[in-house]
């Protein structure tokens, strides 16, 4: 009788024969508008945002929405964190809980205004107030400026959800490098509020190694993040970082003891196969199984970095935010266990 592996994945899902024909030509269009692309490390983060605003990227500028600006004290007298609170949209149920979103963009691009669209499809699907947090940037800003923003904003929340919002801090997530701030944010809550429970996180393909695991390493594609792109992130990051101090937890999520954490939440980690982060989603979340805790991995075939962000002309883009809106759902109902 053959062994049975005590791990087994869904190898059909990685295969390049199972990506269909809609996310190919979607993937080649997104090759094509970047080879336009001017570069944020050659024109500067703060002229290429200004760009982005202005449309004058080969990618769309942001949809603007409905939500209203908020501010959050930060630990700095006299500093406001600014962010953006999206309401469900003309819904007769109360709302069921908080959910802090942290954007992407490298730790360096983008704020919080520029997600709408994401912010209101999980408010409306899962009756949720989602407040996006508008951290430090980097370069201008590097770390540990935004984690210590994001850390401030979760606090504020635990303390505060409740009073001004008639619910309490139920989940935490975000993209890319805001799936990598989510986890730093997260571990910092269990140590320092070992009382406080999420009851959810939604991590889309997050960087949780910044000294880079094989996927992002190897990725010889020019697809939304070539390698190129991932070292100019990093080095305004986190500007005079060797190797292994990139290896800390305090940097690298990948790197913390869960098990010496306690109760983790329950996590969804979602990436394509076309990501070069593919492997810090897969180990992240393996790791987050070994050590005693629910982890949902959702792969989806031929997807680039940030698909969840894109259209409805993608397919796997609207199942992606159907994933996430039933595991948000799934998890208001369930009792916190202390």
């Amino acid at each position: 009788m053959p062994h049975q592996s005590d791990i087994s994945i869904n190898v059909p899902k990685f295969l390049p024969s199972s990506i269909s024909e809609q996310t190919q030509k979607v993937n080649d269009q997104l090759i094509q508008m970047g080879q336009n692309d001017p570069k944020w490390w050659k024109v500067g983060a703060a002229k290429y945002r200004e760009m982005y605003w202005a449309g004058e990227l080969p990618f769309p500028a942001p949809t603007v929405l409905d939500g209203k600006p908020f501010h959050m004290p930060s630990r700095e007298k006299g500093r406001d964190i600014p962010c953006r609170l999206m309401l469900p949209s003309e819904s007769e149920e109360p709302i069921k809980g908080v959910f802090m979103y942290i954007h992407g963009g490298g730790w360096t691009l983008f704020d919080e205004v520029s997600v709408d669209p994401y912010l209101k499809n999980v408010a409306n699907s899962a009756t949720l107030a989602v407040l996006s947090i508008g951290y430090r940037l980097a370069p201008e800003n590097p770390y540990p400026a935004g984690p210590e923003d994001c850390i401030d904003a979760a606090e504020w929340l635990i303390a505060n959800a409740e009073s001004q919002f008639g619910v309490g801090l139920s989940f935490m997530g975000g993209g890319s490098a805001g799936g990598h701030l989510s986890l730093l944010t997260t571990f910092h809550l269990r140590k320092a509020h070992p009382n406080f429970h999420l009851r959810g996180l939604v991590l889309d393909y997050g960087i949780y190694d910044l000294s880079l695991l094989p996927s992002a390493r190897n990725f010889d594609s020019t697809l939304i993040l070539p390698l190129e792109a991932i070292s100019h992130f990093i080095t305004a990051f986190i500007p005079t970082s060797s190797s292994q101090d990139l290896r800390s937890p305090s940097i690298s999520p990948f790197y913390a003891e869960l098990s010496k954490l306690g109760s983790l939440p329950p996590a969804l980690f979602i990436c394509g196969t076309k990501d070069p982060l593919l492997d810090d989603s897969i180990m992240m979340g393996i790791k987050w199984m070994m050590s005693g805790h629910e982890a949902v991995i959702k792969i989806f075939e031929g997807a680039a970095h940030g698909f969840t962000h894109f259209g409805d002309e993608l397919d796997a883009a609207v199942e992606a935010r159907n994933v996430t809106a039933e595991f948000l759902r799934e998890k208001i109902g369930v009792r916190v266990e202390v």
